[in-house]
């Protein structure tokens, strides 16, 4: 089996907000190659843990790093935006806490067939699940040239979305983009040279925005994230890390969300809506990656854990 290499982010904060304890019951709904999961069962090697993970290669190596662990860790091949369903399927009812470490992970950016990266040439893929969806590829060949100006703007936030569009329909008129690099040097003619940001490289935003749309990745964080925190016990904990503003965004807005108590207007004397507070946050602020650990994982710069405990 092909070594899968990902270095976990903030994994002493992991441990610290979630609080792993033997004889409960977690879900890491991004498993990726079980580093947080080792690290739950370092702390509390008597818990049960339910591994989550669309990339088969992902569920395949978390599988042989856990397997001295046995029946203890049970192995999910889906979207955890199915959280729901899938803890039915293995009949369990509710969680102890659940960890999600969002985005792409170190092995898909490295493996250059996935085609994650601007950085090595490959078929434009980005799929985090191979076995089925549209590819990349299939979305800049097909979509509608204001469709691809919406996913570049509103998933990669990109000022030159209107010209990185145009220039994409223009070019597949010729012939079909289905690798990374032509892709990146449509790019690089569509932003003109004079306004490339020095600080990363000028696909990395068209880049992030189609592997969003392909993985459906803020509609499964979404969905996933609040089914999680209804499968929450009292007392439970929930930590989320993301890696951009968009998930981040997301993550805040529903914390809060579920934080908030009565929502009547202050002129009401009493009372109407019945609303309750139903997890407290425990991070006013995200938390981030000590200096240490940037400079051991430049990936843990842009990582931000957010955490609540169920009321």
């Amino acid at each position: 089996m092909e070594k899968f290499h990902h270095l976990s982010v903030l994994p002493d904060e992991v441990i610290r907000f979630l609080e792993p304890a033997d004889g409960k019951t977690y879900l890491d709904g991004t498993l990726g190659g079980g580093g947080h999961a080792s690290l739950i069962f370092e702390k509390a090697p008597g818990a049960i843990l339910i591994g989550i993970d669309r990339d088969q290669s992902a569920l395949a190596a978390a599988g042989t790093r856990l397997a001295a662990y046995g029946e203890s860790i049970k192995l999910v091949h889906g979207d955890f935006a199915g959280v729901a369903r899938h803890l039915n399927t293995l009949g369990i009812a509710a969680l102890d806490g659940f960890i999600l470490d969002l985005g792409v992970s170190s092995h898909q950016l490295d493996t250059r067939e996935r085609g994650f990266s601007f950085q090595q040439d490959a078929p434009l893929d980005m799929r985090m699940d191979i076995s089925s969806g549209e590819t990349a590829a299939d979305l800049v060949n097909e979509l509608s040239e204001q469709e691809l100006e919406r996913i570049l703007l509103e998933y990669g936030e990109e000022r030159w979305a209107k010209r990185i569009a145009a220039f994409i329909v223009k070019e597949r008129s010729e012939s079909l983009i289905t690798t990374t690099f032509r892709l990146v040097d449509i790019v690089k003619g569509a932003v003109p040279k004079a306004k490339w940001d020095e600080r990363i490289h000028p696909a990395t935003r068209t880049f992030q925005a189609l592997r969003i749309a392909v993985n459906t990745e803020l509609d499964s964080l979404t969905v996933g994230m609040r089914a999680a925190l209804d499968l929450l016990k009292p007392g439970g904990r929930g930590v989320i890390i993301s890696f951009h503003s968009l998930e981040d965004r997301i993550v805040k807005h529903i914390f809060r969300e579920y934080a908030e108590g009565c929502t009547c207007p202050r002129q009401m004397p009493v009372c109407v809506c019945g609303k309750q507070p139903r997890v407290k946050v425990l991070t006013s602020r995200p938390v981030t990656a000590t200096k240490t650990e940037t400079e051991n994982n430049p990936r843990s710069r842009s990582a931000k854990l957010r955490a609540v405990v169920k009321l």
